[in-house]
């Protein structure tokens, strides 16, 4: 995590469409480089793997520490995934995993979260990687077991990071939003013009959120249909909430950079 004095640590949430772009080329290396522009010390992925049969990773690890010096944390499904359910945790490498848990989500589509607790130096964070369903009520089912699941862990820093498929700023997501602020940068779907705030961030009261935004430049415009977000946030906070602004405890959008 961030060695600054002010003990912030920069994440990002990406979903990379297996490395299909707008252009529909499928390009790992590209990915890499959006990667690498992010300058994140924390990055979770979606769709980092193929979704036939052993899963394989669309983007090889070898492209991942080249481009970025990020290492992945194993978390795959099988000996050729990057991901669980394609979801994928790329970390600095002074940072440690204490330890991983992957559960499987509920709903007709096959989904999951990773749940990660990592640590530098004394600082502790909690990160979940989720990728919820398309489905309104799927989605619903899924946050109200992970929230069941948090809720019988140990109390941390904890941030849940990825795309939450939900269009509306203003409902779909109040299961979460009765213990984490929910965090919307910006618009990042369609990546060519983006109008949905699709990829979140949700931080519960001991992280306190101090910038965020959405990474659009030209090469994220054509590596995937989504863009990348991003949050600086500090870990060391107490007890601090951000106001909410919607009915679901939506903590507004951040200014896209």
């Amino acid at each position: 995590m961030s060695a600054d004095a002010d003990r912030s640590l920069r994440l990002a949430s990406y979903n990379v469409r297996k490395a299909v772009g707008t252009d529909w080329r499928r390009d790992p290396r590209r990915i890499g480089q959006v990667i690498a522009s992010l300058a994140a010390d924390i990055v979770v992925l979606q769709e980092a793997d193929k979704r036939l049969g052993a899963r394989p990773s669309a983007i090889p690890r070898e492209v991942i520490e080249d481009a970025t010096g990020l290492v992945p944390v194993e978390v795959g499904q099988g000996p050729r995934s990057l991901g669980w359910h394609g979801i994928a945790v790329l970390l600095r490498p002074d940072i440690t995993v204490n330890d991983v848990t992957r559960i499987d989500l509920p709903g007709m589509e096959p989904r999951g979260a990773v749940i990660a607790d990592l640590v530098r130096g004394d600082q502790h964070l909690r990160l979940i990687g989720v990728h919820l369903g398309l489905l309104r009520r799927a989605r619903r089912r899924q946050l109200s077991h992970l929230t069941e699941v948090l809720g019988n862990m140990g109390r941390a820093p904890t941030v849940i990071a990825g795309d939450f498929n939900e269009w509306s700023l203003e409902v779909g997501l109040g299961r979460l939003a009765r213990g984490f602020a929910i965090h919307a940068p910006g618009p990042s779907f369609h990546a060519a013009q983006p109008i949905a705030a699709l990829d979140r961030i949700a931080t519960n009261p001991l992280v306190h959120v101090l910038e965020m935004g959405v990474h659009r430049d030209r090469v994220s415009r054509r590596a995937s249909d989504h863009l990348p977000i991003w949050a600086r946030v500090d870990t060391s906070a107490e007890d601090v909430q951000p106001e909410p602004s919607g009915k679901d405890g939506e903590a507004g959008r951040g200014e896209n950079a």
